[in-house]
């Protein structure tokens, strides 16, 4: 018996019967060798935290664009953050680690340069549409490794897609992670919030104080212990009443006094102009992609779609040196 096979009994022996076990994976869309240490998901895993579009979201934006300071969240920090929450809510609930692991590693690999920003000027701007969640899958299918993908199983691709609020993710750990997302969020943003002197504590409304706490961390933690509490031997993942609806109110403050306040967003439109001109010039000069995405172009994908995974795929420091460099006139000398 191999080592992964020995793993493989160990997750029937330990996992809760509603977990998603390594040995049922429906599978990958291309046939391979298995792995004699590590089972699916945590090869898939592995994969993914070893990918260069996981490294480049050290550099892109959560929320605050080009903060000034050390300590506000990036597109990566994010990541880790709700990989952190998914990992300890399936570890309390029995559920498959490795997976929920992968997926929250995976979710946002497709997300533009400079947040939600950049993802709503490529979304008006192309035909096509884009949405962040549908770029992250087609990176894992097919963008990464020089336009091979990485070839994941069915599971982690399903979470990925799934992962935002009208997701509906095919397994409990899916149902995790597209939770953990948006309580890491609510979380850090908040936080980042503070920090940067948009809100204070005493700014949150006492009705969602009361319940779920008067401090990031009181709040952060009192979404785990419910989720871990309402979902515990049963076949889905939730949140009780008042604690889904203070999330909701929650959700709905921050939208007004952070997503949208014009101190925090005030150099979105720049940014969302500079997508939108990179867009347009890449498109009148597609022999300016690179030779993996210009391939892309001979087996038929639309011209408007390999310029958004271009684009999309840049860091902010990447996206605004091209900027620069495209369009900015340089001093002349000899």
């Amino acid at each position: 018996m191999t080592i992964r096979e020995r793993l493989e009994e160990n997750e029937k022996e330990i996992l809760s019967p509603y977990a998603t076990l390594s040995v049922n994976t429906r599978g990958r869309l291309r046939e391979e060798e298995q792995c004699d240490i590590r089972p699916v998901f945590q090869r898939d895993r592995d994969r993914i935290l070893h990918c260069k579009s996981f490294r480049r979201l050290k550099d892109k934006t959560q929320v605050f664009l080009t903060p000034d300071g050390d300590h506000y969240r990036t597109r990566m920090t994010h990541t880790l953050e709700v990989s952190q929450n998914a990992r300890t809510i399936a570890k309390a609930l029995h559920l498959n680690e490795d997976l929920v692991e992968a997926i929250a590693l995976g979710h946002d690999l497709g997300h533009t340069p400079f947040g939600h920003a950049g993802e709503r000027a490529l979304n008006s701007i192309c035909p096509l549409g884009f949405k962040h969640n549908e770029q992250s899958l087609r990176t894992v299918d097919i963008l990464e490794k020089d336009g091979q993908g990485m070839n994941l199983t069915f599971e982690v691709r399903d979470g990925i897609l799934n992962h935002q609020t009208e997701g509906n993710p095919a397994t409990l750990e899916g149902k995790i992670v597209r939770l953990s997302d948006k309580i890491a969020y609510i979380h850090h943003d908040m936080d980042d919030a503070i920090r940067g002197q948009i809100l204070t504590e005493d700014d949150i409304p006492a009705e969602i104080s009361e319940v779920l706490g008067s401090t990031c961390g009181e709040r952060l933690d009192h979404f785990i212990h419910d989720i871990i509490t309402h979902s515990l031997g049963k076949d889905d993942i939730r949140m009780s009443p008042p604690v889904a609806d203070a999330m909701k109110k929650l959700r709905h403050f921050m939208f007004i006094h952070v997503y949208q306040n014009p101190v925090a967003k005030g150099e979105e439109g720049k940014a969302e102009g500079l997508v939108e001109t990179l867009y347009e010039y890449y498109l009148r000069h597609i022999d300016k992609l690179p030779a993996d995405l210009l391939a892309l172009l001979d087996q038929g994908e639309y011209r408007e779609r390999i310029v958004c995974d271009y684009i999309s795929s840049m860091t902010d420091r990447f996206a605004r040196a091209q900027y620069e460099e495209l369009f900015i006139p340089k001093s002349w000398h000899y």
